[in-house]
């Protein structure tokens, strides 16, 4: 699906109708794709009051709904160097929570990654236009 950074709630729409059930979006992307972005929206599409940003230097950002309710989370893992890192965040526990898991650099942590994930492959055309494909592994 092909669409215009203004019409990101389109691609957001798209994402949850197919993850459907599964909570766990892998965002896969150059550097500049817009991740980030896309993962904003969704976040504030599923009603949290927190603003999205990138966690780089954090790891993982946590969102929650207006009743304070924890919403989702946000990895990003491109400055790990290994798995165990991932590990050492407690990884494990986030991944057995009930809330959303928006995974950014999900290449990095391949083997930790539950078989239910859904992979959203996001394709930079130009300033203003992204693609994205998705799959389940």
């Amino acid at each position: 699906m092909e669409f215009h950074l203004n019409e990101l709630n389109k691609a957001v729409s798209k994402i949850l109708e197919f993850a459907n059930r599964e909570k766990t979006i892998c965002f896969y992307g150059q550097m500049g794709a817009g991740k980030t972005t896309l993962i904003k929206e969704l976040v504030n599409a599923l009603g949290a009051t927190d603003h999205g940003s990138s966690p780089t230097f954090g790891l993982v950002n946590e969102y929650h709904d207006k009743n304070g309710n924890l919403l989702a989370y946000h990895f990003d893992f491109y400055r790990i160097e290994n798995e165990e890192q991932a590990m050492d965040i407690g990884l494990e526990d986030y991944l057995s929570s009930n809330v959303w898991l928006f995974i950014e650099w999900p290449e990095k942590i391949k083997s930790l990654l539950p078989n239910n994930a859904v992979s959203v492959y996001l394709h930079f055309i130009d300033e203003n236009t992204r693609s994205i494909e998705f799959s389940t592994e």
